[in-house]
């Protein structure tokens, strides 16, 4: 990845990426800090996490565990960035949970509650949090916000149906607040297709070959592909372009295809 990297856009910057201790996430904080940024990331689980900050550059990396969802564990995210660094420049939520398959006519209401609640109103609550710490200056600091969405939101995708509703929101949820809150914070989403991570495994495992195939480049995409894609819109390369969800697809929607 870091042969890709063609400056230090970020330097001197905060950046913090939650639900990245692997996958899309780790991706995104990846490409920030090879690019300046001090990255804060945050995951449910505390081992996972601990490895995956051991493995950035000595005091670059900040790893702190807990639910997206918990409010005690937002405030703690915040009231430490603003007390190790005193600023937060970048905020990625990423966070996204899908716990159930099938239609979404058959959904029980209470995993539709949990979609909703942690996709939507939890990718609120970070935002909310962040423009409201003062210990953070957020606003002063230009601030930057990515969300990160899903073609699922675009298009319905057999079988994700509820994720694709949740998606779709976040979308909605991006263009919404990014007229709210400029002309100080951007606010822009991506909306990637199969990315080959942990969490989308059923969607290509056995047969990546074939799924690959309705894509127009030919292959799935990766983490480190939505990393850069990520960099740009939260860099000063970005500054005129905010209430935008990039479509990171390899070309699958307007090839007819779905996720």
């Amino acid at each position: 990845m870091s042969e890709h990297v063609t400056g230090r856009r970020f330097e001197g910057q905060v950046a913090l990426v939650t639900g990245a201790s692997r996958g899309i996430g780790l991706g995104i904080a990846q490409r920030l800090q090879a690019e300046g940024a001090t990255v804060v990331l945050t995951a449910r689980k505390p081992e996972p996490l601990a490895e995956t900050v051991a493995e950035f550059p000595a005091g670059t990396a900040v790893g702190i565990a807990g639910k997206s969802d918990d409010a005690a564990h937002r405030a703690e995210v915040f009231d430490t960035i603003a007390e190790k660094f005193g600023r937060l420049d970048v905020l990625v939520t990423n966070v996204g949970i899908n716990p159930v398959y099938g239609g979404t006519v058959d959904i029980e209401l209470d995993a539709a509650r949990k979609i909703l609640e942690v996709n939507v109103l939890g990718t609120l609550a970070w935002i909310q949090g962040a423009i409201g710490h003062d210990g953070l200056h957020f606003r002063e600091n230009k601030g930057r916000v990515l969300s990160i969405s899903s073609v699922a939101g675009q298009n319905p995708s057999e079988g994700i149906g509820m994720y694709g509703v949740s998606k779709a929101a976040v979308a909605h949820l991006v263009k919404t607040l990014a007229v709210e809150l400029g002309p100080d914070i951007r606010v822009n989403g991506i909306a990637p297709a199969v990315v080959k991570t942990r969490f989308a495994t059923a969607l290509y495992e056995g047969r990546e070959a074939e799924v690959a195939a309705a894509y127009a480049v030919g292959r799935l995409g990766a983490p480190e592909d939505i990393g850069a894609a990520a960099a740009y819109l939260a860099s000063s390369d970005a500054d005129w372009i905010t209430a935008q969800i990039l479509t990171a697809d390899g070309g699958l929607i307007t090839a007819g295809g779905t996720a």
